[in-house]
């Protein structure tokens, strides 16, 4: 006769369930255990993390000023950075260096071509000595992360641009812009969805109708034109970063429909669910029966939203910042940056200046990553 057994098929399905039964583990680290077995996901936190850590400390983390610039370095190549070398009693040398450059003319182009000298060595070091500035605006600070110990040697890990401005610095500076500048309209689209296609879905009726009218009325609208209408309308006299700005907690304010419709139809869904007549029954109020017992059933789909519309702005920005639609010289971000590689010499002669677009791939891909590990690790249906 055959036998049957309950018990868990392997080590780590029988530790789940002892967690399971004896109620010690909460539902944030039921979540973060899941999340960690996600492990592409999980590489992508440290990678998102990364990010933000070099754009909240944009200042210390660039060897220089994204302004500053030196015509004698324009379009210079990345120098490599080494760690051995040979003296000259034919020993061995450790430490970080980089190769200076030497000039040379192409008298075919007419143009100065800049290589590298094997004979010139720059040493670099770690929190080295720099001009004053101050970290996020407001700490005084004199030293940098990383640069050459001789104060006027060049250096350009990633290469120079047309005015001979360091591209890794002002790539630092352009992660803060791109990745700061969506977060306030991902706050209000998180806010405005989650409450209109909450209590959309919750009540039904007329209210529903004229929502979901007026959803499919401003999904209609073509983005295009209208960011051209909206930054033709701000007075003359706002900044380019402060137009910006309005422009994005406008289309934010508009961009609150695909979330609302996620958030009304699970609500449709719930709502004749046996918790949520319980919680009537037991007195509950709407809102708390909204907010404690109904939100918290498809965090899921939330978190997948949100982690989603963080890569959508950053790309938005990109995108019309290289179209010359968004932000505008002086301010550096990812999609300005961009600006720069949209002719024949810059694709065959100074290829760096196309690092953004890489750097823009990278970061979309961790969020997306993240994204899905996240919404794995919440979904209530999961292993």
């Amino acid at each position: 006769m055959a036998m049957t057994t309950d018990m868990p098929a392997t080590a780590a399905d029988e530790k789940s369930a002892k967690r399971t039964l004896t109620g010690r583990e909460t539902q944030l680290k039921m979540t973060w255990r899941r999340f960690k077995q996600h492990q592409l996901a999980f590489v992508s936190l440290w990678i998102v993390i990364a990010f933000y850590l070099v754009a909240i400390f944009a200042e210390f983390v660039a060897p220089t000023s994204p302004g500053d610039y030196n015509p004698r370095y324009t379009y210079a190549p990345p120098q490599g950075i080494h760690f051995i070398a040979r003296d000259e009693d034919g020993g061995w040398q450790f430490g970080p260096y980089v190769n200076g450059y030497k000039t040379e003319i192409d008298r075919e182009a007419l143009r100065r071509v800049f290589t590298i000298d094997p004979e010139v060595r720059h040493p670099v070091g770690f929190f080295v000595p720099s001009e004053p500035y101050r970290l996020m605006g407001f700490i005084p600070m004199s030293r940098k992360l990383f640069g050459t110990l001789e104060p006027r040697a060049p250096f350009y890990v990633l290469g120079a641009d047309r005015l001979g401005r360091d591209q890794l610095s002002r790539l630092v500076y352009g992660t803060r812009v791109s990745l700061s500048i969506g977060l306030v309209g991902v706050i209000l689209s998180l806010f405005f969805g989650v409450i209109i296609g909450g209590f959309s879905g919750y009540y039904g009726g007329l209210f529903d109708s004229v929502v979901q009218r007026a959803i499919e009325f401003i999904r209609s609208l073509p983005t295009i034109p209208l960011w051209l209408g909206l930054a033709a309308a701000f007075p003359q006299d706002w900044g380019p970063l402060q137009t910006y700005f309005a422009i994005t907690i406008i289309l934010s304010m508009l961009g609150w429909t695909e979330l609302a419709r996620v958030v009304r139809g699970r609500f449709l869904a719930l709502r004749t669910e046996d918790f949520v007549t319980a919680a009537k029954l037991d007195g509950a109020s709407d809102y708390r029966v909204i907010v404690k017992h109904m939100v918290p059933s498809f965090t899921s789909h939330i978190i997948a939203a949100t982690t989603l519309a963080i890569p959508g702005m950053i790309l938005a920005e990109t995108a019309l910042s290289f179209l010359g639609l968004g932000l505008q010289a002086p301010i550096v971000s990812w999609g300005t940056l961009l600006q720069d590689a949209q002719n024949i010499r810059t694709l065959a002669g100074a290829p760096w200046l196309l690092s953004p677009g890489v750097v823009v791939v990278v970061a979309i891909l961790a969020m997306n990553f993240l994204g899905d590990g996240l919404r794995d690790a919440a979904d209530p249906y999961g292993r």
